[in-house]
């Protein structure tokens, strides 16, 4: 009897231990998310940091592309103004597309290219951006590997109704995937 005692306890100690294990990894993926959008969220911002100084610059040598310098100001607040992470991501495209759109119209303006405060000012957004994307590739892992984990066997058991799914940064807008176009 007691032999039996002894391995129905282990046996609720190794599930146990299992549960707890895979419920453990369940919400240390769930918190990489969470980080890895943040990370996001910080380098959004240093852009919209950058950009009043990059339209200041611009309007000195284009006064007249004030509706482009106007798309870009809008698409900022969109950005600074998106409640939920799906918001920021479709914001954040926008403002990429316009800033896309400023660059080819400063080609346009020799003097403004060759200045030096709109040359750093371009090359860290370029930065930015750069980093942007990386940190948005590194969100998607984080929730391809998090929802891998609550999807598959024995993870969604563990997960039950507590973990959802969570959507990855993806391109809604087919217009972004395009090259801007500009015409004088």
């Amino acid at each position: 009897m007691l032999p039996v005692i002894i391995a129905i306890i282990a046996v609720v100690a190794i599930v146990g231990f299992w549960f707890v294990s895979i419920y453990n990894g369940i919400v240390t993926k769930d918190n990489r998310c969470d980080n890895a959008w943040q990370t996001i969220d910080a380098q959004l911002q240093r852009r919209n940091d950058l950009i009043p100084n990059l339209v200041e610059t611009v309007k000195g040598y284009a006064a007249h592309e004030s509706g482009t310098l106007q798309a870009v100001t809008e698409a900022r607040a969109a950005v600074a103004n998106a409640g939920t992470p799906e918001e920021k991501m479709e914001a954040s495209n926008m403002l990429s597309g316009t800033l896309k759109t400023l660059f080819a119209v400063a080609e346009a303006y020799p003097d403004l290219k060759a200045n030096t405060n709109f040359q750093e000012l371009q090359h860290e957004l370029s930065e930015t951006e750069n980093k942007i994307s990386y940190a948005r590739q590194s969100f998607n892992d984080c929730v391809l590997e998090y929802n891998n984990a609550i999807e598959t066997f024995p993870g969604n058991i563990v997960a039950g109704s507590k973990f959802r799914t969570r959507q990855g940064f993806e391109v809604t807008d087919a217009a972004a995937r395009q090259a801007p176009q500009v015409k004088f």
